[in-house]
């Protein structure tokens, strides 16, 4: 006669502990799988370091929020470089074969020049410097060398902010050419060739009959080290403040960040590029992988120590 389980408590009580058991080893055995099954899958992909989404192992964008991920590998070189790159500061070779390196107009890869603004694929000699470039600036002197890139350069220089900018670095130019005074004694020294000279042309002026002759002041005025260094620093100063003011913005198109930061370099200071992608320093946007993160121009100075990453 089989029992009822109705009326054994014990036997029930059993088969319910039996059946939670059962249940629970089957949860943690799904669990386990669905473990493995993500390490599988993010063992064969690439995660997202700004969204975490697990990508195919090949792609070189996130599938869901579209930022650069992995790295990709320079057609030239070898070299390891950003997904979204579009210059290769290894062996310094533009590598895009559908944007147009000048102006940044889409290309098919197989036009010798560019549709859009005519100029070559193969670069332009600068006729300056003979230097080959595949920007719109030369790398070497900074000439424009496209009729849109000079266009841009006198829209520019125009600018107040750009002519105040030009003074500045001239007058800094000009102070770094004067040897200011080192001693007192200098100073003595200069006072007395200073009334030297006027003597001297005014005898020379009673000479030819002008019983009060006017003499010229000396150009040639030396100013002592604090003058020298407090006039130097006012102007750098200045200067720095208005090249953080015109800094490169980011824009979609790299081409658009070079030739507008090579447009607004001014001319008797030396500058470096600071770019926004790894805040290294370049000769110029020319040498930056990434200028579409935008920078700005610094000011080194004459004997400046800072590391230029693809000086010249």
């Amino acid at each position: 006669m089989n029992d009822d389980i109705t009326l054994n408590p014990e036997r029930t009580n059993s088969s319910s502990r039996q059946l939670q058991r059962d249940e629970l080893t089957r949860e943690r055995t799904v669990d386990t799988q669905t473990q493995q099954a993500m390490q599988m899958h993010s063992a064969q992909g690439i995660q997202c370091p700004h969204c975490g989404t697990i990508n195919e192992p090949e792609a070189m964008f996130c599938a869901s929020c579209g930022s650069p991920i992995g790295m990709a590998t320079c057609p030239n070189c070898g070299a390891d470089i950003e997904p979204d790159a579009d210059f290769c500061e290894t062996c310094r070779h533009y590598i895009r074969k559908d944007v147009c390196s000048f102006c940044g107009s889409q290309l098919t890869g197989h036009e010798a020049f560019c549709p859009e603004c005519g100029s070559p694929r193969g670069g332009i000699v600068c006729p300056v410097c003979r230097t080959l470039n595949d920007f719109s600036f030369c790398k070497q002197c900074g000439t424009p060398l496209t009729d849109e890139a000079r266009q841009l350069m006198e829209r520019v220089r125009e600018t107040p902010e750009f002519k105040e900018m030009q003074r500045l670095a001239s007058e800094i130019q000009k102070l770094e050419m004067t040897i200011p005074y080192s001693s007192e004694r200098e100073v003595l020294r200069d006072q007395k060739n200073i009334k030297l000279r006027e003597r001297v042309l005014t005898l020379l002026a009673q000479d030819r009959g002008i019983a009060h002759p006017v003499i010229p002041e000396s150009t040639n005025k030396r100013l002592s080290k604090e003058e020298y260094d407090a006039k130097k620093q006012e102007r750098l100063n200045r200067l720095t403040e208005i090249l953080e003011q015109m800094a490169q913005q980011p824009q979609p198109k790299p081409a658009q960040v070079r030739n507008y930061a090579m447009a607004c370099k001014p001319s008797g200071v030396r500058l470096a590029w600071e770019c926004n992608f790894k805040h290294a320093l370049h000769s110029s946007p020319c040498g930056c992988a990434k200028p579409q993160m935008g920078g700005k121009w610094i000011i080194l100075g004459k004997n400046s120590k800072k590391e230029i990453k693809d000086d010249i």
